[in-house]
């Protein structure tokens, strides 16, 4: 599970410019000085907030104006939607990055910033001016010393969760970036986790929009943000993979939604688009293989086990490792290899129990073949130049040959040609099978020499003048 030195990495990475397009762009260096800042260099002094060059006064006039549009907004018309003038907007956005700095983040939480933004949340009818509220609370969120009293107000934290069902892409964008990084912060994460443990709509919400959004940055961040809760938290986990439909879900028609084919579906969006999302939703998949309920979800008769199963192989031959693909790629998709055949050696020793047992596809042996010679050369080079070793390319390594053990155990009389034909049996990677599999794996040697034997005996011999068979 997590471990607590990520913390500060996590939240730096969370920590964002607003992206207000023209108005805003994201900058490499602290946002101009706001307007109107007191004359002189005693009043500015006394004028700044820490040891910027930021103005209290002319945030206080900011928030102030802020609660005045809006409420007088939803006195005069409290169904009808709100417009930001693009002033009031520059200005917020303006706060927005002036929240990136820790003296600001004090000085906004000081002025009871938090309160403030809750009860414009709570009154907007501007999804802009929303996304913007909730986008200055992840920033001050980004430093312990906010980040705890923001999160010990219980009003903020059940809007927040309830702002998870909105329909707005960029406000579910920032509540999902500020739920990570208040999970990144390990003297509230615990407090986080009670409350989603609790609000049940959660789950649903998030299910809802991995299986129905395209837009890419919302889907990494619920990724990265889904990925947390099942890394810190098992049983949030197992609850999730077990869920059965709300008697309130069944009296209203409404649909069930299965968490891990919205996972998939989500992989699928994101197959084109992002490594780093696929990634992530690859390791979350491969946080079900770890657990008894995740096991027994994915062999179950009608699960979801051979839709996983073929998605990641499809990704795993035709993305991640093609046969075109030098050296350097396999090495620069380890992670992601890791994680796909961690998956795919659990489904692969539940096919037994599905509808329809998926066959084993052929360039996925080669594949698996493919990734084991490239370690075994890698690894004689690190020999002779006496290298560290490469921990991830090493675990990836007792992985997939243990993976490649599974399928040559099992391997027919009848793939063997196939395998011959199509190049991914040579003489070269048989010895390389054979070097992986004697004598830890002996039984799945012996059966690949066995098949070998009946199929194509000179290549049987390969392996007999290399081992006593």
């Amino acid at each position: 599970m997590e471990s607590e030195g990520d913390v500060p990495d996590q939240v730096e990475k969370e920590r964002y410019a607003s992206p207000a397009g023209a108005h805003s762009p994201v900058l490499d260096r602290n946002p101009s000085p706001p307007p109107d800042a007191a004359d002189g260099a005693r009043d500015e002094a006394v004028d700044a907030i820490g040891d910027t060059v930021y103005s209290k006064h002319w945030l206080f006039s900011t928030l102030t104006h802020l609660i005045h549009m809006v409420t007088e907004h939803s006195e005069e018309n409290s169904e009808g939607q709100m417009q930001l003038s693009d002033d009031d907007e520059e200005d917020l956005c303006r706060v927005w990055d002036m929240a990136m700095d820790k003296d600001v983040a004090g000085f906004l939480q000081e002025f009871k910033a938090t309160d403030i933004l809750l009860g414009v949340i709570a009154k907007s009818r501007c999804p802009r001016l929303t996304e913007i509220s909730v986008g200055i609370l992840g920033n001050i969120s980004c430093f312990p010393d906010t980040c705890v009293p923001l999160s010990q107000n219980e009003d903020l934290g059940e809007v927040l969760l309830l702002l998870l069902g909105d329909t707005d892409p960029p406000t579910l964008l920032e509540t999902s970036r500020l739920l990570l990084t208040c999970l990144s912060h390990k003297d509230v994460r615990s407090l986080w986790l009670q409350r989603i443990r609790q609000q049940t709509s959660v789950r649903s919400n998030l299910c809802f929009i991995m299986c129905s959004s395209t837009n890419t940055d919302l889907l990494e961040k619920v990724g990265e943000l889904t990925d947390k809760l099942f890394d810190l938290d098992e049983e949030l986990m197992k609850s999730w993979i077990t869920a059965q439909p709300s008697g309130e879900q069944e009296d209203q028609g409404e649909s069930h939604l299965d968490v891990t084919l919205c996972l998939l579906e989500a992989a699928k969006q994101l197959r084109s688009e992002s490594l780093k999302g696929l990634e992530i939703y690859l390791h979350i998949l491969q946080l079900f293989t770890t657990i008894d309920e995740g096991i027994q979800m994915f062999a179950s008769l009608d699960g979801p086990g051979k839709s996983v199963w073929d998605f990641v192989c499809s990704v795993v031959c035709e993305d991640l490792c093609k046969p075109s693909d030098l050296p350097v790629v396999l090495h620069e998709q380890n992670s992601s290899l890791l994680m796909a055949f961690a998956v795919l050696q659990a489904l692969y020793r539940c096919q037994d129990q599905w509808c329809s047992r998926s066959e084993t596809c052929l360039p996925l042996i080669g594949t698996v073949l493919r990734v084991c010679q490239y370690y075994s050369e890698k690894n004689d080079e690190s020999a002779n130049k006496e290298d560290p070793k490469d921990e991830q390319l090493q675990t990836l390594a007792e992985i997939t040959v243990e993976f490649l053990a599974d399928l040559c155990g099992n391997i027919s009389k009848d793939t063997v040609p196939d395998l011959v034909n199509k190049g991914y049996l040579t003489e070269t990677t048989i010895l390389t099978a054979a070097t992986c599999l004697h004598p830890k794996f002996e039984s799945s040697f012996q059966h690949l020499h066995s098949m070998l034997s009946e199929a194509y005996p000179q290549l049987a011999d390969v392996m007999r003048t290399r081992y006593s068979v």
